[in-house]
């Protein structure tokens, strides 16, 4: 079972073969998506290791712990959405739907608007 997971060439694909230029864009997106999630567990360690404590209790573990999390999610979800999308190519039905990335943008957007709160509560006291 977990050969198939290390070793492509052994893991049987129902349909037919992609354009291989397809599927390696497929590859490309979720290169992109594992640099992303690559991107989120360093923010994580950053502020665990080198954010000063912030004027809320805990808020830096907080961030910290919210940002690893984020990171092990998308990692997930990038083999999982790479995964989908070469079966649909493979099968030659529409490629799958994913609110993933607005989902995403939402929660970092979220968390930017904290952080300026935190840095505004810090500056007024």
């Amino acid at each position: 079972m977990l050969d198939q997971w290390f070793n492509p060439q052994k893991t049987p694909m129902a349909g037919e073969k992609p354009d291989y230029r397809f599927s390696l864009a497929n590859e490309r997106t979720f290169l992109a998506w594992i640099r992303t999630a690559l991107a989120l567990l360093a923010g994580g360690l950053a502020c665990a290791q080198f954010l000063p404590p912030l004027p809320i209790a805990h808020l830096r573990e907080i961030i910290a712990v919210t940002l690893l999390l984020l990171g092990g999610v998308v990692a997930i979800r990038a083999v999982d959405h790479w995964a989908r999308t070469e079966k649909a190519m493979r099968m030659g039905t529409d490629l799958p739907k994913s609110r993933f990335p607005a989902i995403l943008a939402l929660l970092v957007a979220l968390g930017a608007a904290l952080l300026v709160l935190a840095v505004l509560i810090k500056a007024v006291t």
